[in-house]
């Protein structure tokens, strides 16, 4: 029998939930890990880092303290509402079944659950996020009898801030979030890995998918990441339909004038950068760096 003791040793994982995730009188089941399909364009991402080697380690102890969620597919099985993370927590700890709770789910039911618990995680990437607001957004519009398409268009005030009243971000921030949705994949992937910082990545999301290709061409021959007045030029230019890839390459050529103005000194800042770094990469993580800071202020 599951003590206490081991339910207190699991609550600080990050997707476990609060007691509404288990209604008086519900009964889980145990359900074949083969039977558990991922919930379809599930935004978050499973991995085998060293916290789910953590949870898988604490599965094989104490077994899954609290079931997942998941509903019947028509054409047999059951789809993971919440509870991925876990699934694969019992796939390296070695068992064979799960528990879960069944539950007669429609989509935009599925979505809102699905978003809402995995939104409590403790590290989350702006992609994550980016289309699981998207997600959650179109589900919300939908149940209210609203358009359903929280594409690249606009996002309406009113279901931004109804977004917002159960989200961690603030009305804006979901809307700049979901823009990334819009990103070249190869843009979106650099958000995720700290080398182009939020702002600027959202002014980008306004050019097409053939002009962010494009500069993207231009960002890897230069070496060189896009600031936000950079990025607010090339909107402007491609919404005024004079975006070419000579433009970009002016744009991101020039010498940034806050580099006269600062005097840094090369041997105080090679021991923050790998050896390899030559002064213009150097340049271009600082640059990234003060933009994202300046974001942060704006925020306040």
């Amino acid at each position: 029998m599951r003590n206490s003791a081991a339910k207190i040793q699991m609550t600080g994982f990050d997707d476990l939930f609060g007691p509404s995730a288990e209604p008086a009188g519900e009964q889980f089941q145990e359900i074949a890990l083969a039977e558990l399909h991922p919930f379809k364009g599930h935004p978050f991402h499973v991995t085998d880092d060293e916290k789910m080697r953590e949870m898988a380690a604490s599965v094989a102890q104490h077994g899954v303290l609290v079931p997942g969620i998941v509903r019947p597919k028509p054409e047999g099985g059951y789809e993971l509402v919440s509870g991925h993370r876990r699934r694969r927590a019992c796939e390296l700890a070695g068992l064979d079944t799960m528990p879960v709770f069944v539950r007669e789910l429609d989509d935009d039911e599925a979505t809102l659950i699905m978003v809402d618990s995995n939104l409590q995680r403790e590290k989350i990437l702006p992609s994550e996020k980016a289309f699981a607001y998207k997600m959650k957004l179109e589900a919300m519009k939908r149940k209210a009898g609203r358009p359903g398409n929280a594409n690249c268009g606009p996002v309406g005030h009113k279901s931004r801030d109804d977004l917002a009243e159960k989200s961690p971000d603030s009305a804006r921030q979901i809307q700049r979030l979901i823009r990334l949705t819009c990103l070249h994949p190869a843009l979106l992937q650099m958000v995720d890995n700290n080398k182009l910082v939020l702002r600027p990545a959202v002014e980008l999301s306004y050019l097409t998918q053939e002009e962010q290709a494009s500069l993207l061409e231009i960002m890897g021959k230069l070496a060189a990441v896009p600031t936000l007045e950079q990025a607010q030029r090339l909107k402007k230019y491609s919404q005024e339909g004079r975006l070419s890839p000579d433009v970009m390459d002016a744009v991101l050529g020039e010498r940034r004038a806050a580099v006269s103005q600062v005097t840094l000194k090369k041997d105080c800042l090679k021991q923050y950068f790998p050896q390899s770094y030559t002064q213009k990469q150097m340049e271009d993580v600082i640059f990234s760096l003060l933009e994202n800071w300046k974001s942060q202020q704006e925020e306040k």
